[in-house]
């Protein structure tokens, strides 16, 4: 196994992320578990926009929401200062509910229902990806 970021092993021969023993995590939350290592994460995060930058500056970088999106990401990629693309209901509600800026958020996505759109309108979402002609006539 190739670590990376603050992943490690202990003496026991357990993974570390973070410093967070896995195998006492899994005992404490149980099976499956998604551990994130957020100091690698925020790394990721800098050197994509780094590497955008550099080439363009006025680029953006926007972050998959469907990759895995939870409050605490949101707040993480926010700090980051990544835009934010969210394809469903559901994923603009958590953005919006971890205070994301809605400015920064690209919703996107196929077969986007009127109250969805009706939400991202009226919260200020930065742009509504359409995926055809009655979704415009909606909108």
């Amino acid at each position: 196994m190739k670590l990376r970021g603050t992943m490690s092993i202990d003496h026991r021969g357990h993974l570390l992320i973070g410093g967070c023993d896995t195998v006492e995590l899994a005992r404490q939350y149980g099976t499956p578990l998604y551990v994130i290592d957020e100091v690698a994460l925020r790394e990721k995060a800098r050197e994509y926009r780094r590497a955008f930058h550099h080439y363009m500056p006025d680029s953006e970088v926007i972050y998959a929401g469907k990759a895995l999106l939870t409050s605490a990401i949101c707040r993480i990629i926010d700090e980051e200062q990544l835009s934010l693309d969210v394809v469903s209901g559901g994923e603009l509600y958590t953005a919006l509910a971890a205070g994301f800026p809605p400015e920064r958020i690209y919703f996107h996505g196929n077969n986007k229902s009127p109250a969805e759109l009706t939400m991202a309108v009226t919260k200020g979402v930065g742009r509504i990806v359409v995926d055809n002609l009655h979704e415009l006539r909606l909108l």
